[in-house]
């Protein structure tokens, strides 16, 4: 069973007959033809690195102020509690409003948010508390925008493109982590934490602008859903009749509640299995950016979103974790994060472009409010129970775990998937190597018969 974008159905085009490898190639950067993606791209690219800046300098600045590693957990859950809380309230908000004008109140309110904490650490007046508020003020604008702006790719590109330009947003946040925090580490140690939120502030005049700058009239607008009550439930309702948006939810759900906690993986591997430094900490996290910006590339050049392949890469994640968590050097663990990075990416880009395409436009803002609720509350819930493993029965032990939940999660929704859109597995030789496949039952009668 699968999903695909448009590229898929469309007719190939007849007026420039080039070679299919040669369109797959030159595929890789497609969506950046349309202007209003690519001034969405360029804003998001610089807003970006103003995020992951503002991240690094929010949890040093706590930690100097009151010393303490859970004050720095406090301020994390309060920019994720909203979205755990009210996201599907805000999934509602989104399918009601137009998407453009909603983004530009949001993106404004986060700029007003780093400025405000800027000046007030700057002039030297700022408390934990105002890290704690502002904190929650990003977790409360993040509810409405995180959801709005999954569904305006879609409007910016339409479907055919979706695919790539989900792909390639998230090439575009995992390399803004490869720079924002380097910024971030120079800023703080040559000037102080007030600046990297002052620029961090400054940095969505780029998205602002390109919101701005786009033509409405190319846009492909969607219809709205009108004001009403039970929307909530419909939603919820939606999702749960249709084993294409239930099943790949799920599943990002074991995976990234008990296999994605890096933070508590990395650190004790670092910590307690290496016994290295905060550099090493710094080049496992290196190493698996630069997984997943490849992960996010290849999926860009793919152009499909297939459930077979998400399955396929939660699989190999799982069990790489497990061979991770037996690695016996620094730098053979260092090496699999790349992977590791590369096949989470495929996972998160397959699912949300396979969701979204799978969704009505009038739902689509609550059923990617869902998703992103699942995707990104799974790690704060699921941060205290890994924590405990790894604390009780050692780094290695928890890891691997983590990998075992999410390979055997990724088969049996597999096969859940499987079954549900009428596939059998099928295991056989092509010239002496073995070949394992899911396909029609029809189709299996007729091998089974012809073997």
């Amino acid at each position: 069973m699968s999903t695909g974008n448009g590229a898929d159905s469309a007719p190939a085009p007849t007026t420039h007959p080039t070679d299919p490898q040669d369109r797959r190639r030159s595929s890789m950067f497609s969506s950046l033809k349309i202007r209003n993606y690519r001034l969405f791209f360029v804003g998001q690219a610089v807003s970006n690195v103003g995020t992951w800046m503002q991240r690094i300098a929010q949890d040093w600045l706590v930690l100097s102020l009151t010393g303490s590693a859970t004050a720095v957990g406090v301020t994390t859950a309060l920019q994720f509690l909203p979205m755990l809380l009210l996201g599907l309230y805000g999934g509602v908000l989104v399918d009601r409003l137009p998407k453009r004008p909603t983004l530009l109140v949001t993106q404004a309110a986060m700029a007003l948010t780093g400025i405000a904490l800027a000046l007030l650490t700057l002039t030297g007046h700022v408390q934990v508390w105002h890290v704690y508020v502002a904190a929650l003020a990003v977790g409360l604008a993040t509810v409405v925008d995180n959801p709005a702006r999954q569904s305006f790719v879609t409007e910016m590109v339409g479907p055919a493109q979706l695919h790539n330009a989900v792909s390639l947003n998230s090439a575009n946040f995992q390399s803004a982590r490869l720079v924002g925090p380097a910024v971030a580490g120079l800023l703080i140690t040559g000037v102080g934490t007030g600046w990297a939120f002052l620029l961090n502030g400054l940095s969505f005049v780029a998205p602002i602008a390109g919101l701005l700058l786009m033509r409405s009239r190319e846009l492909h607008v969607v219809e709205r859903a009108p004001r009403g009550k039970g929307q909530l439930r419909e939603g919820l309702r939606y999702v749960s009749g249709r084993p294409e948006l239930i099943w790949p939810i799920v599943l990002v759900g074991f995976v990234g509640t008990f296999a994605f906690n890096f933070p508590v993986y990395l650190s004790a591997f670092t910590d307690d299995v290496f016994h290295a430094g905060a550099g090493s900490y710094s080049l496992f996290n290196t190493f698996m950016a630069v997984g997943s910006v490849a992960g996010a590339l290849l999926a860009a050049r793919r152009g499909t979103a297939r459930l077979r392949v998400m399955s396929a890469a939660a699989l190999a994640f799982g069990l790489i974790e497990i061979v991770a968590a037996t690695a016996p050097t620094l730098w053979m663990f260092a090496l699999l994060m790349i992977p590791l990075g590369l096949f989470g990416m495929t996972i998160n880009v397959t699912a949300n472009t396979g969701i979204q395409m799978a969704t009505d436009p009038a739902m689509r803002g609550r059923v990617m409010s869902l998703y992103m609720m699942v995707f990104l509350g799974g790690s704060p819930v699921g941060a205290p129970v890994v924590g405990w493993i790894t604390d009780t029965y050692g780094p290695r032990v928890g890891l691997a775990a983590g990998g075992a939940v999410a390979a055997l999660a990724a088969g049996v929704i597999a096969l859940i998937l499987a079954r549900t859109g009428g596939l059998r597995l099928s295991v056989g030789w092509n010239h002496g190597h073995p070949i394992v496949r899911f396909v029609p039952r029809q189709r299996q009668k007729e091998l089974t018969a012809a073997a």
